[in-house]
């Protein structure tokens, strides 16, 4: 597998993210500027976390405009999986890759702990490692990560199974507890938690492994 980890003007997790993908998870990783405009030849394209160019307007508002982007949609529109992660959340639902939006925290305050997760569906490319229901700890480091969608898109996205994870004491004020979606094709995820945080016992844990070997094997071909 060959894994893309873009790399925004005030993106601060993408070493992190190169070292899960790559050294950890075994893919072959580099690191793609923002201001790249061809991502063929990746089966895996990863938005880290950090704080985009612009985020004081809105988080992502300005990225999403970032040259890399029209590449990205064509990437995740021809089926390619993409994964963003915190800031790279923010990121996809101002692209309009994701559906919903990332608000100040209901308590308007930056929070930075492990949180307890709630895998919803252990059937995509990015969870088959996991089981339903299972609860992993993954950390949290965000200032604007209460998940808001309306009533019907909420709904939308229960129905199709594309709430992917949930918050099991909701720090955020998100609703309906949603920690992570998919967009209803399955190949594009977006999560607050860190998992590439969570990929080694002395960083704490490895609850976030299972998310990166589950898109190794899904683009290494072992469920074609």
């Amino acid at each position: 597998m060959k894994a893309a980890v873009l790399n925004f003007p005030g993106s601060n997790c993408a070493e992190d993210l190169l070292w899960a993908v790559g050294p950890i998870a075994g893919a072959h990783a580099e690191i793609v500027p923002a201001t790249a405009t061809d991502l063929t030849g990746y089966d895996l394209v990863l938005v880290p976390g950090g704080f985009s160019y612009g985020d004081y307007l809105r988080s992502g508002a300005i990225a999403k405009f970032a040259p890399v982007m029209p590449a990205l949609r064509a990437f995740a529109e021809a089926g390619g999986y993409v994964l963003g992660i915190c800031n790279g959340f923010q990121i996809l639902t101002e692209a309009g890759l994701l559906p919903g939006a990332l608000q100040w925290n209901r308590d308007l305050t930056f929070i930075c702990e492990p949180e307890p997760l709630v895998v919803e569906n252990a059937t995509t490319a990015f969870t088959r490692r996991y089981t339903a229901g299972q609860v992993i700890t993954l950390p949290i480091a965000h200032g604007e990560g209460n998940y808001y969608a309306d009533d019907a898109t909420l709904t939308a996205l229960e129905a199709h199974h594309q709430v992917v994870l949930r918050y099991q004491h909701n720090p955020n004020g998100s609703c309906r507890d949603i920690a992570g979606i998919t967009n209803e094709a399955g190949n594009v995820m977006g999560m607050m938690p860190h998992p590439e945080r969570a990929v080694e016992a002395l960083l704490g844990g490895t609850d976030g492994l299972g998310m990166f070997e589950s898109l190794m094997e899904v683009c290494d071909g072992a469920y074609a």
